[in-house]
């Protein structure tokens, strides 16, 4: 490493989004960090972005405390049927399904899916994303600009709109966001515009839905070690990656994913 960077990872590139589990070394920490409490008995959560990084640690976490996983990708399908498998080494049933969220007739069609194999649906979480860093405002294409606002807000919309109708009252509906939505960040100005978009989009949904007793939250990360790092940034970033943190490290999955099983916890019998 040049100059006074700190490596935190072995430097290591991915060529296209939104990047494989299975291709990144170290692999990210998924793994439940605690015993089983049955917070989720009996539930159904839909994870979108489910079949890697922070996806996957909810996945399986919410698995371990009793829920059944749907877990929707876009194309990533041996990094799928890992999580499906982990999922089921919980002894819960895990359904994925491949495809756009930015589409609204697969966030449909996928909802109907879930319905028919499990029935209900008690908590979705939100959370795929794509990131195309441009140093600058005139590198980046609307061709771009639609793309990322696509998936990471329309998707939002997308799947919120699909599984309302499904939603009864003490339902949870969690939104991943990111800490650029609130620093920024200068060369991922469309993705970090996305993430303050969907940080108003969450306030707002919460104060539309909590009359019928559906709650609405965020998590914003920061730097955490997923395929969307090596798949985005060249060696040198991946390599120093998180190292401005407090902690001098990236965090990993299975930190954040106790945030959102905070959030999805029933408030009431459901």
């Amino acid at each position: 490493m040049a100059g006074d960077d700190k490596q935190t990872l072995p430097p290591q590139v991915q060529e296209r989004q939104p990047g494989l589990e299975s291709r990144m070394h170290p692999q990210p920490d998924f793994e439940p960090r605690f015993p089983s409490s049955g917070r989720l008995k009996g539930q159904v959560a839909i994870i979108t972005g489910g079949d890697s990084g922070i996806g996957r640690a909810v996945a399986v976490l919410f698995a371990r405390e009793g829920a059944d996983i749907a877990v929707l990708y876009l194309d990533e399908h041996d990094d799928a049927r890992e999580t499906a498998r982990l999922v089921e080494r919980e002894g819960r049933e895990c359904l994925s399904l491949p495809g756009d969220v930015g589409d609204p007739e697969h966030c449909r069609t996928a909802v109907a899916e879930v319905i028919a194999r499990f029935g209900r649906i008690d908590v979705l979480v939100n959370n795929a994303a794509e990131q195309h860093p441009k140093p600058e405002i005139s590198e980046i294409t609307p061709e771009q600009l639609q793309k990322t606002f696509r998936t990471n807000l329309f998707g939002y919309f997308y799947m919120t709109q699909a599984v309302l109708p499904h939603l009864k009252d003490g339902a949870a509906i969690i939104n991943t966001g990111s800490v650029t939505a609130y620093r920024g960040s200068g060369g991922l100005l469309d993705y970090s515009s996305t993430k303050g978009a969907i940080s108003s989009f969450t306030r707002s949904l919460a104060q539309t839905l909590a009359k019928k007793g559906i709650r609405v939250n965020g998590v914003a990360p920061g730097p955490i070690w997923t395929p969307l790092i090596p798949s985005t940034f060249d060696e040198k970033k991946v390599a120093s990656f998180g190292a401005d943190t407090p902690m001098g490290r990236p965090g990993q999955p299975n930190e954040v994913a106790s945030c959102f099983l905070f959030l999805a916890w029933p408030t009431r019998p459901t």
